[in-house]
């Protein structure tokens, strides 16, 4: 018996490690993706969500997966739906009243003290002290790594950046604790393909409004291609990983997200690190590997 829930964690892990580093693709393909079109933060995310979700609609099609026909599949499909768009939306939104690092401090750094409240008031699993030794020596390592808002916001324009941050963090969270609890007959990639896609109609609306259109050339289709692929993976990875490895843990090895996408700035975009930020790589790693061994204590569901 242990060794089959070892084994199942250990594959939960491996997931998640996959899922973070591909997400953390997301920001050098976005950048240079706005680089290329001059499209709005909006209107990639929606590219993003579009692309990763008909992706794997596609698969299902082509595998003749049948699709849901329950109810509560369905309605878990549109939460996860809702809350994606929510979050990319919320996200961005910050990103534009204040600044992107106070944006991801909020969003990333938030999720998993998020998660350990709903986690604690739910029952699910005690917030004991390796844990909270664990999440703030992650979100210590992500303050150095990103360091703080340098923009020259406005105290309004922070406020309603830190409030739309949080609510990204809230949504984000939020996924990864209902998704720690599947579905009976509701796969992965199913929820994946159908709730992205379902967040990108959503965003649609707010896309077209901030501009959604540039010249396609060879280029940037095959950005945006490069983009959604990532994403399905990704968010396919850390769906199959939150059942096995539990919300908590997926919660901080999300935090592999910014750590792989400065990691590639520094590589491809020539981005330079600074010793702060070194020290704030190696304080998040050490958190995640802390993370990664912990065991699974508690009361869980």
């Amino acid at each position: 018996m242990s060794t089959s829930v070892s084994t199942a964690s250990r594959s939960g892990l491996a997931c998640l490690v996959g899922a973070g580093l591909l997400a953390g693709t997301g920001g050098l393909l976005g950048s240079l993706l706005q680089r290329a079109t001059g499209l709005s933060p909006v209107s990639i995310a929606t590219c993003r969500l579009t692309v990763g979700g008909l992706l794997l609609v596609a698969v299902l099609i082509v595998t003749r997966r049948p699709w849901p026909r329950d109810v509560v599949a369905w309605r878990r499909i549109g939460v996860i739906a809702v809350l994606s768009a929510t979050v990319q939306a919320s996200f961005f939104g910050a990103v534009a009243a204040s600044s992107v690092s106070l944006a991801t401090l909020i969003t990333i750094g938030m999720s998993p003290v998020v998660v350990a409240l709903l986690e604690q008031l739910t029952g699910r699993r005690v917030l004991d002290r390796r844990r909270a030794a664990t999440i703030a020596i992650a979100l210590f390592g992500l303050i150095l790594l990103v360091g703080a808002p340098a923009d020259r916001a406005d105290a309004g324009g922070i406020f309603a950046g830190a409030a739309m941050a949080l609510v990204s963090a809230c949504a984000f969270a939020t996924i990864t604790v209902i998704s720690a609890r599947p579905v009976p007959g509701l796969d992965v990639m199913t929820t994946t393909g159908f709730g992205l896609t379902g967040g990108a109609v959503l965003l649609t609306p707010a896309a077209a409004i901030s501009g959604f259109a540039f010249v396609p050339t060879a280029h940037s289709i095959t950005l945006i291609a490069a983009l959604g692929l990532p994403t399905a993976l990704a968010y396919t990875l850390y769906f199959r990983g939150l059942s096995r490895a539990g919300a908590g843990t997926a919660a901080v090895l999300a935090l592999l997200e910014p750590l792989a996408g400065t990691v590639l700035a520094v590589a491809i975009l020539g981005e330079r690190l600074t010793p702060t930020g070194l020290a704030g790589a190696a304080f998040l790693t050490a958190a995640l590997v802390h993370a990664s061994v912990q065991p699974q204590t508690g009361a869980t569901v």
